[in-house]
């Protein structure tokens, strides 16, 4: 690594900006998983200090964060405990109770594309899941 040069910021995020959503998913992962640290802890903090900026926020600006609703579980249960508790590192009895709860929030104030990857997640073993 001695040889390479250190990337910019700018030169960071053009390669982001050029990723699928699966792929982000994996970087973002990977970075809590060698960090120790998810952007889930960092909710309550924005939700805190993030309360003056929303109230000068502009009405018309777009939606940023999204709640995910697992809406039905359809017909491969398993599958879809196993993939709350992959989305959520919930504890296989919370995942199934999760489940048995349906429809229920599974994620809160997430991004557009974590959001669309949670859905595509849940679309690959039947559930039904709705952004809103």
């Amino acid at each position: 690594m001695e040889n390479q040069e250190k990337l910019t910021k700018e030169q960071f995020f053009a390669h982001l900006d050029n990723l699928t959503v699966l792929e982000l998913v994996d970087y973002i992962k990977e970075f809590e998983n060698r960090y120790g640290i998810s952007a889930a802890m960092a909710a309550p903090v924005m939700a805190a200090g993030g309360a003056a900026a929303q109230a000068e926020a502009k009405p018309a600006e777009e939606k940023t964060s999204f709640n995910v609703v697992l809406k039905e579980v359809g017909s491969q249960k398993i599958q879809v405990i196993k993939v709350v508790r992959e989305v959520t590192n919930l504890g296989l009895k919370e995942a199934k109770d999760f489940v048995d709860n349906a429809p229920k929030v599974l994620k809160e104030n997430v991004s557009k594309e974590e959001a669309e990857a949670i859905k595509t997640k849940f679309a690959e073993v039947g559930a039904t899941v709705e952004i809103q």
